[in-house]
């Protein structure tokens, strides 16, 4: 099956994580309005406010804790079989809820895993913060930045192919499988550098074009109620004028206070949308490549000693089995 044939068998799972994610998106909104509304009719509508977007924020985790991240467990189970197998199920959504069945512990251990996985990159990071600064100034440290920012994108694919490898391997102790993930990517990082063309040039037109789609049309929704801005606005431009803190001018207008909560909006919807509609394309090219190469050479103990001695988190793992 081709990458694209894959994708679109599992499509069925981003519509449904785009949906969940919605429905948090707009108890986020939900969340502050109710907020805003409260404080306003006791008397501070800007405490109202983060009040209620913190309440939202909380939802939305337990949301992605309990629900999409079940969802994307089955999706990558299926997506695995796909590249893999070359075949996938008739009903890959039910099909892959069968594969999660009953690995509750081994799916909820993974991200536990991961942590170990990233304090080896944190190391790495550690290297980079020093190369950049070597380069010297403002200068060392804007690269530095870009490259971290890379690199934690990177990593992002890395623990979902990880999380393929070992939803793959069924009858392999989780932390094992998760030490196998690691040392696949780190002995054959050439495999997936290949796709980073690929990874950052879709991402950036998907930001530049759904992302200010987005922003556009929450604009047109948040100028129907100026009121709301107006006064927000106000009550910053009060706190400025009473010396309890400097704010940028732009937040004291409501014009640009609408646009950029426009734009702020726009960019939370499309990191929703990126993640269940683009991201899981990208991500089958990548997974292709990954499981081929640590299906081709299967990680063994010399390769685990190897990275023990680059990472402690790593190795406490590998010591756990």
């Amino acid at each position: 099956m081709s990458n694209f044939q894959v994708y679109r068998k599992i499509l069925s799972f981003s519509l449904v994580m785009f949906l969940v994610d919605l429905l948090a998106l707009v108890a986020l909104i939900g969340a502050s309005l109710a907020g805003f509304l409260i404080g306003n009719q006791f008397g501070s509508a800007l405490i109202g406010l983060p009040i209620g977007f913190l309440v939202g924020i909380l939802i939305v985790v337990i949301v992605n804790v309990f629900v999409t991240n079940r969802i994307k467990a089955a999706q990558i189970a299926i997506m695995t079989k796909g590249v893999v197998e070359g075949v996938l199920p008739e009903q890959p959504f039910k099909a892959g809820f069968e594969e999660i069945k009953g690995r509750f512990g081994k799916i909820t251990a993974f991200f536990f895993i991961m942590r170990a996985i990233r304090g080896i990159f944190n190391q790495i990071g550690k290297t980079i913060n020093r190369v950049g600064t070597a380069i010297g100034g403002e200068s060392g440290d804007a690269i530095t930045s870009a490259i971290n920012s890379g690199v934690q994108t990177l990593l992002a694919y890395l623990c979902d192919c990880c999380l393929g490898w070992i939803l793959y391997r069924k009858g392999v102790n989780a932390a094992k499988a998760g030490c196998e993930g690691a040392v696949i990517f780190f002995k054959h990082g050439k495999t997936l550098i290949r796709n980073v063309g690929r990874i950052f040039g879709m991402g950036l037109a998907s930001f530049i074009i759904v992302g200010g789609i987005f922003s556009g049309i929450f604009y047109l929704i948040y100028a129907q109620f100026p009121q709301v801005f107006t006064t927000l606005a106000n009550e910053v431009a009060a706190l400025s004028e009473g010396g309890e803190g400097e704010f940028p001018e732009f937040l004291t207008n409501p014009a640009t206070f609408t646009a950029i909560s426009a734009i702020v909006s726009g960019i939370f919807l499309w990191t929703i949308a990126h993640k269940v509609l683009v991201k899981p394309f990208i991500l089958t090219g990548v997974l292709r490549n990954y499981m081929q190469a640590g299906l081709k050479d299967i990680p063994t103990e010399s390769d685990f000693a190897e990275l023990d001695s680059k990472s402690g988190r790593f190795a406490k793992l590998h010591n756990s089995f």
